[in-house]
């Protein structure tokens, strides 16, 4: 079924119809993002532990919270 997708025929083809509905300005920003989540997807697969970009954030409970006196 997706045999010979990838062409090069099929790549500058891919690339002109991008270039057209993005453009030439906003082109180079799109591949960064692309790649910067391609990168974290891979991190998060393979359960990274090291990235300090990634924050668990934990939430308040009852007990966390100190009880005003009156």
């Amino acid at each position: 079924m997706f045999r010979g997708l990838f062409q090069p025929m099929h790549l500058l083809l891919i690339l002109a119809i991008a270039l057209i509905v993005v453009g030439p300005g906003k082109l180079p920003e799109l591949g960064k993002a692309l790649g910067r989540t391609i990168r974290d997807f891979k991190k998060a697969i393979s359960g990274d532990e090291k990235d300090s970009a990634i924050e668990i954030r934990k939430e308040p409970t009852a007990g966390d919270v100190p009880e005003k006196k009156v």
